[in-house]
């Protein structure tokens, strides 16, 4: 997939939810994620970020949570992540895939498409097909991959 150019906004925004993986409690059996969700006129809505109140809590799950579900602003809102929203989970029945598509989210920009180590993600593809724009950038995901050295065998 060629890489998605983005705005020096949408830079900045992936490059928050980058930041908030950081955040994340270590874990061995899980990867450390942020997102955040903001509206079409720019207003933050909500972060999120891995085992942020619940050691099987994902970044996308924990952004939503702070959110009401019935704000208008959802339709038109960006989720940004710094890892592709899960399709499937071990530890939990709803993927972030479900909860965005619940929410009426309608783009969605991630940096690191999610490697096999877990499951097999097809996150992206089940938000486009479900009509959701889906924003891929690779050119970040080496800045999201830091955070999980640990799974990757680098730390």
């Amino acid at each position: 997939m060629s890489e998605s150019l983005l705005s020096a906004d949408q830079e900045m925004r992936l490059r928050r939810a980058i930041a908030l993986a950081h955040l994340c409690p270590p874990s061995s059996t899980a990867f450390s994620v942020g997102a955040t969700i903001v509206a079409a006129d720019g207003t933050l809505l909500a972060e999120g970020f891995s085992r942020e109140e619940h050691p099987q809590e994902h970044a996308e799950e924990a952004a939503l949570r702070k959110v009401d579900p019935h704000d208008p602003r959802l339709a038109t809102a960006v989720l940004y992540s710094s890892l592709e929203p899960c399709s499937k989970r071990a530890s939990r029945p709803v993927s972030c895939t479900e909860w965005i598509l619940r929410a009426g989210i309608g783009t969605v920009v991630f940096a690191w498409r999610e490697p096999t180590l877990f499951v097999d993600c097809e996150g992206a593809e089940l938000l486009r097909a479900a009509g959701v724009q889906v924003i891929e950038a690779p050119q970040y995901a080496d800045l999201a991959k830091r955070t999980n050295a640990h799974l990757l065998g680098g730390g």
